[in-house]
């Protein structure tokens, strides 16, 4: 990747550190979201079974374990570049880490929106790799789906719809969906894909031509909740579903999801930004 500077994490990292023994033990909260499996031994020669030639060369399970539990690690922290780097440098089998490094950083620390979707773009090429190599990593199928979708934001909604992008998402997170049913970040991304394009284009057009649908948005954005009560981002996202779908009439309900995010204690330097993103919205 091009030399870009990647901002530190703005906030107090101490609670975040997660060493040793302290990763397995918080990754059940820690992966709530997307469900990753922890990297143990046993995961990792899974890994390299399942990405045959794609796998990288000369390194066995324990030290594949011992890598991927240091990107996690540095990820949890705020150190996204060190998480990225190191899953980068592992292929397809640190592509998991690598573009959730890269697309949290990118959506809050990085200023302007070229460097952004150069970004998003980015994670979009090492996640198309992962789905290639790992087609039954449900996270293969999301990362890829969080990538695309961040990168339509940045390039409006229309002109994704336009470039077939939203299609893509829509696709990437059934099949991320279908492997991992319990997959809250997949449910909370298909609730906002349903309420964007009708928050976009309307419910007629949208229902018509991309089967965007208002009870799917909320069913999604519902089932999110229920399994990651927790999550700030689960909570803004919430938000903003009831603003796409309802606009003013729902502003309240909308600021007091909000208010939930805000007011959490985060368990990672993710939801630390989450958190701190959903109170300058409030102010």
């Amino acid at each position: 990747m091009a030399k870009s500077a990647w901002t530190a994490f703005p906030h107090d990292a101490k609670p975040f550190a997660y060493a040793g023994d302290a990763l397995k033990k918080a990754w059940p909260t820690l992966h709530a979201g997307d469900t990753e499996p922890f990297p143990d031994a046993k995961r990792a020669a899974a890994l390299i079974k399942a990405a045959g030639k794609a796998a990288p060369k000369g390194v066995d399970a324990d030290a594949l374990a011992a890598q991927l539990q240091d990107a996690w690690r540095a990820f949890h922290h705020g150190d996204f570049k060190a998480a990225f780097d190191a899953g980068e440098a592992l292929g397809v089998v640190g592509a998991s880490v690598a573009t959730k490094a890269i697309g949290i950083h990118a959506t809050y620390l990085v200023d302007g929106d070229a460097e952004q979707l150069k970004r998003y773009e980015q994670a979009a090429k090492l996640a198309e790799a992962a789905v290639k190599a790992l087609p039954g990593e449900a996270n293969s199928h999301y990362r890829l789906a969080f990538a695309l979708g961040r990168y339509s934001q940045g390039i409006s909604i229309a002109k994704a719809l336009k470039q077939g992008i939203a299609g893509k998402v829509r696709d990437a997170l059934q099949v991320a969906l279908d492997l991992s049913p319990k997959h809250a970040e997949a449910h909370t991304a298909l609730a906002l894909y349903h309420a964007e394009i009708i928050g976009k284009i309307g419910a007629m057009i949208g229902g018509l031509t991309y089967g965007a649908k208002a009870s799917e948005a909320e069913s999604h954005i519902k089932t999110a909740l229920k399994l990651t009560p927790n999550s700030p981002i689960a909570h803004i996202e919430h938000g903003n579903v009831l603003m796409l779908l309802h606009g003013d009439k729902q502003e309240d309900a909308a600021a007091a999801a909000y208010e939930k995010a805000a007011k959490l204690k985060p368990a990672d330097a993710m939801e630390a930004l989450d958190a701190a993103y959903a109170r300058a919205q409030l102010e």
